[in-house]
């Protein structure tokens, strides 16, 4: 058996026990240790779902995975029972037209672990695809395995936005997405980052993570700030990775003219309102990021390179029987939480 946290609606949980089935042949089964919980997770949390996709409750949450292979099924090599991992919760075919042109992001029959009819990782055991697995290094841990899947959505939106050495870029939004962000524009070589956050815990990580400046959005005007300090010009790359109120307005109108910008977050709104005259006269170039493609083994080498550096995102873990009380502290920003793991053999 294994337990499983199944959210049944706005903003509850329920614990159950369910089966699991042996690994089948190329899987592996893993016992879940730690599970981040991301943005998306909110969404579906306290509004039900995510932009114009709806829940279809009960469902399992949770796409921020690692732990360990506790049996290996037929006809699998290469993994051994002990082994830790990270966790790729999407599945590709490998076959449709974008698969084979190495968008597999946008792959024809994705699957993505966490969303409706394909549960997640709030879960103590999950058969998955060898090829679903990273293994984590000595020096990293479960909890910082956890890491990896939101390190690969940054990374992910740099091979999209393409900084360059001695740029400028303005981050909206300081929560694990945004701070990962800001940290990757530091070693891409951009000379300097802004990061725009009203919660003032997020705003001392994102000094700890690398951005050079913090701008309170609740002090003062952003785009007036922004312009001020880069000489009415505005910057040359912006990341939008709160898309709340006002920000994803807010992103076009502080990058400069044939700038990029770059939207990462999801908005609740299935519409945004866009200053489209703006867009136009600037010639800006927006992108939007989906996920990650296969940054996985990159989000793991910086990780473990340096993972002290990226200690301070986690700021808080919970066990599984707690996952109500931890969605409700993640949704109202409280007692300075950035990452906050759930334990779910704890």
């Amino acid at each position: 058996m294994s337990r499983v946290a199944e959210l049944i609606g706005v903003r509850q949980f329920r614990l159950a026990d369910g089966p699991i089935e042996d690994p089948g042949p190329g899987e592996v089964q893993v016992q879940v240790q730690a599970v981040g919980i991301c943005g998306s997770d909110v969404h579906s949390y306290a509004e039900g779902g995510v932009g114009d996709t709806p829940c279809n409750y009960p469902m399992v949450l949770g796409h921020e995975p690692a732990g360990v292979i506790v049996k290996v099924g037929p006809r699998t090599s290469g993994w051994n029972r002990g082994d830790a991992a990270a966790f790729e919760p999407a599945i590709y075919c490998y076959h449709c037209e974008y698969c084979l042109s190495g968008r597999h992001n946008v792959c024809a029959k994705l699957r993505f672990m966490s969303m409706p009819g394909d549960p997640g990782f709030f879960r103590e055991y999950v058969n998955l695809p060898v090829t679903n697995l990273q293994a984590l290094p000595p020096n990293l841990g479960v909890n910082e395995g956890t890491l990896i899947e939101p390190m690969a959505v940054a990374l992910h939106s740099m091979a999209i936005g393409q900084p360059k050495l001695g740029e400028t870029a303005v981050v909206f939004g300081a929560g694990p997405i945004g701070l990962l962000t800001a940290a990757v524009l530091k070693f891409y070589g951009v000379k300097r980052v802004w990061s725009v956050e009203p919660v003032p815990a997020r705003q001392e990580l994102a000094r700890l993570m690398g951005a050079d400046a913090v701008i309170d959005p609740t002090a003062v005007d952003v785009v007036q700030q922004v312009l001020k300090e880069t000489g009415n010009r505005g910057v040359d790359l912006v990341f939008d990775c709160a898309t709340k109120g006002s920000t994803s307005t807010q992103a076009i109108q502080v990058a400069r003219s044939a700038g990029r910008v770059v939207f990462t977050g999801i908005p609740s709104e299935v519409e945004l309102p866009i200053p489209f005259h703006v867009w136009r006269r600037k010639e800006l170039t927006l992108f939007q990021v989906r996920r990650s493609n296969h940054e996985s083994a990159l989000a793991r080498e910086i990780l473990a390179d340096d993972p002290a550096r990226f200690a301070p995102l986690i700021t808080h873990t919970r066990p599984l029987n707690q996952i109500a009380q931890a969605f409700a502290q993640v949704e109202r920003y409280e007692d300075g939480v950035g990452k906050l793991i759930i334990r779910v053999n704890q």
